[in-house]
């Protein structure tokens, strides 16, 4: 084992697309890691759906030999929704690569990542991407870096991490300024356990970082949070393959086995010590607070039980979402959970149907209000369906976040009208240099959490780029909107709504429901209404069989009463009649378009 002044860990972080993956592939290939047969582009990005959609979603850990030192490498998502994945991700690091691109220069991820970074206290190395392309500007963007972020302009190193240009040079540096890590192999076991993912033959495979002591094979190993003793049958190196040694030192990063088949036992933020010398629990991190809720349903109720353990066994490796069993009279037993964002419930939802093969519904997502009694208490709300009565209710609150938008130019004005529309405050704004702008807003989640990053996409011409934080609660005029389907109120359809967006709401609701809906043996109506009061209705006709079709000429009492009779059965059928909502109207009405 080569001595700890030899170990160099670093993550790379970056806003999305600015190459991390690509640069990690760079390195994997500079540091013989990969056989260059076996070399394929985004290599560490080994989920299906991250190389489908291009982006990573989970971070990954490798070891490199990089001529006489040995470099821990973490290559780090860049979306907003996964900013969770690289704060975890920092804490078994000492440096961090930050990584921007020549053509586009800082965006808003670039600043959160690097100031998550300076708050972990680890020295940043930076480095401009994409020096190969024309649009490239690495001398201006350089200078842009040392007035954002305070790193001089002449340390920053030019690289290309499709090329490969720099990169050597780059490796070096990072070698040279960041700091090897501190610890005593004798001294009482401290290892941090910041990954974990379900192997269904091996049980629970854990990545942890050693800071104290020697994690050795065999031994002897106490959870400290979970107060859980197990063995420790094997632990190892990823190179990228998974390849066993007998001991982890201080300072060293690897994988963890230990048999464990109780998920609940090897949560991220687990401190690992000895049995018989037991060392102290570490800090572990701070658990991530969920921004969007929305229901799961199986759409074969029987499926409610393999629903729970997929998301028990998906929570251990994506520990920042939530979930707790519900019932709603439309889509029966499911579960309420909680994402941190949009994109992050998307792909929550898409690994539960790839990886344990579920067919799913989910509810339109909604933010969690507090709801502020008349009798004095509060009631936290993240469903609209548990909102407490109009009468026992005083006022509502609802979370809002402070807004980081960098934008060129050109699109200031249709930015601010966007935030406007969706009633927002202006915090700040500040020109980074000639052509780029940062806009700070407050905004209500709720206005963000539908498509307000798509909206900002599309108006900016896929431009400018969006960071959010909370900002705490504030106070509303917010109403309920019930959906009613032949007067019988629709859970999965309500929602918490500002009261002049009520009837916009309402009315789209009941448009789209009825081209939906398909017809019935008798009028079904369709309602929006606030309180008790209707404020928008539309109507699926009944379908129309002729029943005086038998009857050639002749009386016309005869048709009347058979008219007549077709008219009570109607009537009668409409206050017993159940509306069947198709599952494909769940799914396109809850995905409502502006």
């Amino acid at each position: 084992m080569p001595p700890i002044e030899r170990f160099r860990s670093f993550s790379i972080i970056a806003h999305i697309d600015h190459g991390k993956s690509t640069l990690a592939d760079r390195i994997l290939e500079l540091c013989k890691a990969v056989d260059s047969r076996d070399m394929r582009a985004q290599y560490l990005d080994s989920m299906d759906l991250e190389r489908e959609r291009g982006i990573t979603i989970k971070a990954q850990n490798v070891r490199l030999d990089w001529k006489d030192h040995v470099l821990n490498l973490i290559d780090t998502p860049g979306h907003v929704d996964f900013g969770y994945e690289v704060s975890r991700s920092l804490a078994a690091c000492e440096g961090a690569l930050l990584l921007v691109d020549a053509s586009q220069g800082i965006e808003a991820q670039t600043l959160a990542n690097c100031y998550q970074a300076l708050e972990a206290d680890l020295t940043i190395v930076a480095a401009l991407n994409k020096i190969d392309l024309p649009a490239a500007e690495p001398d201006k963007r350089a200078e842009e870096i040392e007035r954002v972020l305070g790193i001089p302009a002449h340390e920053v190193l030019r690289i290309s991490a499709k090329t490969g240009e720099g990169v050597e040079a780059l490796l070096d540096a990072i070698v040279a300024q960041v700091p090897p890590p501190s610890g005593d192999p004798d001294a009482p076991l401290q290892a941090l356990m910041f990954d974990s993912v379900y192997d269904p033959y091996r049980g629970v495979v854990s990545s942890v970082r050693v800071f104290e002591g020697t994690l050795t094979s065999g031994a002897k190993l106490l959870y400290v949070n979970a107060g859980a003793n197990h063995d420790a049958e094997e632990i190892g190196v990823r190179r990228p393959g998974m390849t066993p040694v007998a001991a982890l030192g201080p300072g060293e990063v690897g994988y963890l086995i230990a048999g464990i088949k109780d998920v609940g036992e090897a949560r991220v933020g687990e401190t690992v010590t000895t049995a018989v010398k037991p060392g102290v629990a570490m800090p572990g991190y701070r658990e991530p607070k969920p921004m969007v809720f929305c229901g799961l349903y199986p759409v074969d109720g029987d499926e409610y039980a393999l629903l729970r353990e997929s998301l028990e066994k998906l929570r251990l490796n994506d520990s920042s979402f939530t979930y707790e069993p519900e019932t709603s009279g439309a889509l029966g037993f499911g579960f309420r959970c909680g994402f941190l964002g949009l994109l992050h419930m998307e792909i929550t939802r898409e690994r539960l149907e790839r990886e344990y093969r579920l067919s799913l519904v989910a509810t339109a997502p909604n933010v969690e209000y507090v709801a502020h009694l008349t009798n004095g208490g509060t009631e936290i709300v993240d469903n609209p369906s548990s909102l407490p009565p109009t009468n026992d209710t005083d006022f509502i609150e609802e979370p809002y976040t402070t807004v980081t938008m960098l934008t060129p130019t050109e699109y200031v004005g249709t930015l601010m009208e966007l935030c406007q529309q969706r009633r927002g405050e202006m915090g700040k704004m500040e020109y980074l240099s000639e052509e780029r702008v940062e806009l700070v807003y407050e905004l209500p989640l709720a206005e963000i959490v539908m498509d307000f990053f798509d909206q900002l996409k599309s108006r900016t011409k896929g431009y400018a780029s969006l960071d959010y934080e909370p900002s705490g609660y504030r106070r509303s005029n917010l109403v309920k909107v019930d959906v009613l389907l032949n007067s019988a109120p629709v859970d999965a359809f309500s929602a918490i709504v500002h009261r002049d967006k009520a009837y916009d709401y309402g009315r789209r609701m009941t448009q789209k429901l009825r081209e939906l809906i398909p017809r019935q043996l008798f009028d079904v109506p369709i309602q929006a209404a606030i309180s008790g009061r209707i404020i928008a209705r539309e109507t699926v006709k009944a379908k129309r069989k002729d029943v005086i079709a038998k009857c050639y000429g002749g009386d016309i009492s005869r048709k009347r009463k058979l008219l007549d009779r077709q008219k009570e059965g109607k009537k009668r059928m409409k206050q017993i009649g159940r509306v069947e909502v198709p599952q494909e109207a769940f799914v396109a009405a809850l995905t409502l378009d502006d």
